[in-house]
């Protein structure tokens, strides 16, 4: 006899978080996560000076779409950083309407400080101009523009592109931080579980993004750690 797979009731519609604005949730944890110096060699980026760690904002958006274009928008938003007794603060902004997107991007922006140093991985080609293009949309002003960006998937294509089977962020995780994820729902999925979730779906998969995101978020910072002590 076939085992018929169990479904999660349309009910568990609980986000994780307290709701600061309608539509939106804010998730927000401290972990101990890496040992910073107080000043990140960035020397694998070819940059000149060294940057301060509780200057390093790392972000990571998940989206409607991997295609970009005014038709894509962010959904969530995550960003983490270094406070200053050296633990990893992380936080992340879900929508759960279409009209909570303006609020999202507000709230983002007033964690930006104008000499905070941006960390991301394929952020410079895909999450900062997505961002930009729905503040513009918006009618907010940009808050990404003039702040410094480190972009660590053209370090890590520059070390071991030809020797890794790729230089994905995944990769690049195991094989520099030994993280391998568990019940992991992939990012091309991200979209599915939103749009779901907007139509009346359960927010397991929902949940399920957040915990992705997070690790992103984890891992971008493990790969920023890790080049930088490659200068040493």
């Amino acid at each position: 006899m076939q085992a018929v797979a169990q479904r999660a009731p349309a009910s568990d519609r609980m986000i994780p978080g307290s709701e600061i604005a309608p539509g939106l949730f804010l998730v927000e944890a401290v972990v101990d996560w890496g040992r910073p110096s107080a000043l990140i060699d960035t020397a694998f980026a070819r940059w000149e000076a060294p940057v301060a760690h509780q200057r390093l904002l790392h972000f990571d958006t998940e989206t409607t779409g991997l295609a970009g274009g005014t038709g894509t928008r962010a959904w969530m938003i995550g960003a983490a950083d270094w406070l200053a007794d050296g633990r990893f603060r992380l936080r992340q902004l879900t929508t759960t309407t279409m009209a909570a997107e303006t609020a999202m991007l507000r709230t983002f922006a007033r964690w930006l400080q104008p000499d905070t140093v941006l960390v991301s991985y394929n952020g410079k080609c895909y999450d900062s101009p997505l961002l930009k293009t729905r503040y513009r949309l918006a009618r907010l002003p940009d808050p990404l523009s003039g702040l410094g960006h480190l972009d660590l998937l053209h370090p890590v294509r520059r070390h071991w592109k030809g020797v890794w089977e790729n230089c994905r962020l995944a990769t690049a995780e195991r094989e520099l931080l030994g993280v391998v994820r568990e019940d992991d729902l992939p990012g091309s999925e991200a979209p599915a579980a939103w749009l779901s979730y907007l139509r009346g779906g359960p927010a397991v998969n929902l949940r399920r993004v957040l915990a992705h995101n997070a690790q992103d978020l984890k891992s971008v910072a493990g790969v920023l750690l890790h080049l930088a002590a490659l200068q040493r």
